[in-house]
C-alpha cells in the first residue's frame, strides 16, 4: 500500500469508528519524476547535515485496539507543537512502520517527552518486534487511556485529528485532549549527530 493509501486507510478507519471529523488534503498530482528533477542531495548527506539539528526525544504510545494483545509505542524525534487554537501537535512516522497501523486503529495516542536519564527507555522503544513495554512503568493517560510513561518531563494526550502524506513519512496531527508535566527540574533527552547528548 502506498503512502497515500495508508493515510486514506487511517482516515477511513477513524471515520468509521465515529471519531471527530478528520481533515484530508486533496490528492497530489502524480506523475513520473524526470531526470532533471531528481533530488540534488543523497540520503546519506541529507541525514549527516540534518543531524546537526538537535531535537528532543519522545515516545508515542497508544492503547491496545480491539483484538490486540497490548499497547503500542515507538521512539520519535519528529514531534512538534503545531497550533495553539485549537491545540494541535504533530509527529512524523515512517510509512513502513509496523507500529503506526496499531496507533491508527486505536485513533488516540500519548506523546511522552523523555528526560535526560531515559536513553535506555528510548532505545527499547526504537527496536522492532520486541515487547517494548516489558518492565516499563506506566499508567493510563486520562483522556485516551494510552500508556503515560513514568518519570517523563511531560505528556500530551491526543486524538488523531488528521493524517497527511510527506514523502516516505506520514504527518500525524493530534488534537490535544489533556496534558501535564512531570519533574520539570530535569533536563530533556536530546538527540544530536546520531547520539543522545
Amino acid at each position: 500500500m502506498g503512502q497515500a493509501g495508508m493515510a486514506e486507510a487511517a482516515v477511513r478507519y477513524l471515520r468509521s469508528a465515529g471519531a471527530a471529523p478528520v481533515e484530508t488534503l486533496p490528492r497530489p498530482e502524480l506523475r513520473c519524476v524526470r531526470e532533471d528533477e531528481r533530488a540534488p542531495v543523497g540520503p546519506t548527506e541529507f541525514r549527516r547535515v540534518l543531524g546537526n539539528f538537535a531535537s528532543g526525544v519522545a515516545v508515542v504510545t497508544s492503547p491496545a485496539a480491539d483484538g490486540e494483545d497490548g499497547p503500542a509505542g515507538f521512539a520519535c524525534q519528529s514531534f512538534a507543537a503545531l497550533s495553539l487554537d485549537p491545540p494541535l501537535v504533530a509527529f512524523m512516522v515512517g510509512r513502513t512502520s509496523t507500529t503506526w497501523p496499531r496507533i491508527a486503529r486505536a485513533g488516540v495516542f500519548c506523546v511522552n517527552v523523555l528526560a535526560d536519564h531515559q536513553g535506555e527507555l528510548c532505545r527499547g522503544f526504537a527496536v522492532s518486534g520486541a515487547d517494548k513495554f516489558a518492565g516499563v512503568a506506566f499508567d493510563p493517560a486520562p483522556a485516551s487511556g494510552s500508556p503515560r510513561l513514568a518519570d517523563t518531563l511531560a505528556w500530551i494526550d491526543c486524538t488523531i485529528h488528521a493524517v497527511h502524506t510527506g514523502g516516505d513519512h506520514l504527518i500525524v496531527v493530534g488534537r490535544v485532549d489533556a496534558l501535564g508535566t512531570g519533574d520539570e527540574d530535569r533536563a530533556p533527552l536530546l538527540f544530536h549527530k546520531g547520539r543522545f547528548v
